[in-house]
């Protein structure tokens, strides 16, 4: 049988969206869509756009520079999310491509952010990155870390604390996100009311498990672009 073609994967992919969006009670175009574009060639990124996806998100700085900066990627409409771990001295530069980042771990990035915004004249969407695996050493706040995290931030200017981001436990089994992705929830309806706009949370293999529970965006590889090479 031949590989599927992104057309058809993001067609099987609403349906799911609008199938679980249903069992919640909710909308399906209360969903956003954000295509991880991680190794994903240009050609392929602008098939998806013109399947109308208009959200995408990239892990790396380095190759987010390159893909954003080029001339044949003049995707009018286009969001683009930052979703992978970001240093300090690497802000400018995602700032100036990118409208939403969702991987904000520590204040002092926060601050970095609203200062390089400032400077560019622009608000940026931020999101705070909560751990939801507490034997995963990798970044994020601690869920009781958030609160104290958006008091201190919420009012800088350049920034717009818009909400959370959050990745499960890695399983084979969906399932078994649900319960981080309802602690997620639940933490971010503790947000001020202003900073409850995005609740990222959700990848291919546990998407549906995410909007049942709650997220407003997830972030889809896999079931748009088929394996990574």
């Amino acid at each position: 049988m031949t590989d599927a073609s992104i057309s058809e994967r993001i067609a099987r992919l609403r349906d799911r969206v609008a199938a679980a969006a249903e069992r919640a009670g909710r909308s399906a175009s209360d969903i956003t869509i954000v295509a991880v574009t991680k190794t994903v060639e240009l050609q392929r990124i602008e098939e998806t756009y013109r399947e109308g996806i208009c959200d995408f998100g990239e892990n790396y700085v380095q190759e987010a520079l390159s893909k954003l900066t080029s001339l044949s990627l003049e995707l009018e409409n286009a969001h683009w999310h930052f979703i992978g771990h970001l240093q300090t001295n690497k802000v400018r530069d995602i700032v100036r491509l990118c409208s939403v980042i969702e991987s904000v771990d520590s204040v002092r990035v926060a601050q970095e952010i609203a200062r390089r915004s400032l400077a560019a004249a622009k608000v940026t969407d931020i999101l705070l990155e909560v751990k939801l695996d507490p034997a995963d050493a990798k970044f994020g706040f601690e869920p009781d870390q958030v609160a104290d995290a958006v008091d201190k931030i919420q009012d800088l200017a350049g920034i717009r604390v818009a909400g959370l981001m959050g990745m499960a436990p890695f399983s084979d089994r969906a399932e078994q996100s649900r319960s981080s992705f309802a602690a997620l929830y639940n933490l971010y309806k503790e947000l001020p009311a202003a900073s409850q706009q995005m609740l990222s949370m959700g990848m291919s293999g546990d998407f549906e498990i995410g909007i049942e529970e709650g997220a407003t965006h997830i972030r889809i590889g896999t079931a748009i672009f088929g394996l990574r090479r």
